[in-house]
């Protein structure tokens, strides 16, 4: 198959950008340098979360989530695909009028939230502490297997048909129609994307991206211990901050009857070991929120990295003046939300290649916003 355009990358954004490209009538082929979903995708907790940190970021996660629920009845059981709503968990009176501004913010959008006073938090969810004030329940948040649903995507969406996958293939160089293999193979088409994370940086060294590092835990199973995502109101300052090493409550019941806990960040390393005082630290802050979570067995503890930017927000568009790489494209820096903006992304992307128009402003999103830093590096 003669290709149109080479995607570098088969996470959840290289396999949706992959995928759009497709459907609208593109020949892809997609060049991974493992397998399908093993990076970023596999080491995240799969939530769909609409999140209010900047207007840009709730545009492109309020969008990419309207896309996951119109795509879910396509999707397949194995991808474990479940409307199961967020539940914002308040400590204290700030948190509390922090989760009012939250739902006036969601109401004037017209999105579904309830807010939940202490009774019926502990009526939503039981095992969660008795101290906390109250709650968001976000009825319409979910989750999803990332890396079967990257597959997905890559092999029975739409346009499948004109996707070529290539596993196990590192791309080691690019430019506007070219990417070259580790194995010296070179490949050409009309345009060439690069969506494989923090790995990004090999190929485009000056995109202004840090890595993120993040710990995991997966528990036996323990069917209705919990049945929302939860996320406690502080992870939102944690998740942005910008140095240092930081822990919030984040608690996920899986189809499975598991559980998923984290969360954690820490900046500037790419040690993929789990470290135990940081691990001890993110699990007594979720027993903090869940008591009962001390009774529970946990299996396996992993880590994985973000690809973090100055503004928190993702790149997707036209690699910048002084990348060096001058018409290669862009889809990288999701930070913590790749699973959730992976299908707004795409569409972003489709609608600068084609000339047409986006469903939401593409400019707090252009790789070209930190042209000046580029050029000065």
């Amino acid at each position: 198959m003669k290709a149109e355009a080479l995607v570098v990358g088969a996470g959840i954004v290289g396999a949706a950008c992959a995928a759009e490209l497709a459907a609208r009538g593109m020949k892809v082929n997609v060049f991974e340098a493992g397998g399908i979903g093993c990076g970023a995708t596999a080491a995240g907790m799969g939530h769909i979360v609409v999140m209010n940190d900047t207007p840009a970021e709730f545009a492109l996660a309020r969008h990419s989530r309207d896309l996951w629920l119109e795509l879910a009845p396509q999707l397949r059981p194995d991808d474990a695909f479940h409307r199961c709503g967020t539940l914002w968990a308040a400590a204290d009176d700030e948190e509390w009028q922090a989760a009012r501004a939250l739902h006036e913010t969601f109401a004037t959008h017209r999105l579904r939230a309830q807010l939940l006073d202490q009774a019926a938090l502990h009526q939503c969810e039981p095992q969660l502490a008795p101290s906390l004030v109250g709650g968001l329940l976000v009825e319409d948040d979910a989750i999803v297997y990332a890396p079967r649903a990257a597959q997905w995507l890559l092999a029975e969406s739409s346009g499948h048909r004109n996707i070529a996958l290539r596993t196990e293939s590192e791309v080691v160089a690019v430019d506007a129609r070219t990417v070259t293999l580790a194995s010296g193979e070179r490949a050409s088409a009309d345009v060439v994307i690069v969506a494989n994370g923090l790995a990004a940086m090999r190929l485009i060294p000056y995109l202004p991206l840090r890595a993120k590092k993040g710990h995991l835990v997966i528990t036996d199973r323990y069917p209705g211990f919990i049945s929302h995502q939860l996320l406690e109101l502080g992870y939102i300052k944690s998740a942005h901050q910008s140095g240092g090493t930081s822990v919030a409550f984040n608690a996920q019941a899986r189809p499975t009857g598991q559980l998923l806990l984290g969360s954690s960040r820490q900046f500037d390393t790419t040690d993929p070991d789990v470290e135990v005082p940081v691990l001890a630290q993110m699990l007594a802050r979720c027993e903090r929120y869940l008591p009962g979570l001390a009774r529970l067995n946990a299996l396996r503890a992993w880590t994985g990295f973000r690809a973090a930017t100055p503004d928190g927000l993702p790149l997707i568009g036209p690699a910048p003046p002084g990348s060096g790489v001058p018409g290669v494209w862009v889809a990288t820096g999701h930070e913590g939300l790749g699973v959730t903006t992976s299908l707004a992304t795409a569409k972003l992307l489709a609608a600068q290649l084609f000339s047409t128009d986006a469903p939401i402003d593409v400019a707090p999103y252009l790789p070209g916003r930190f042209c000046a830093a580029v050029s000065a590096g």
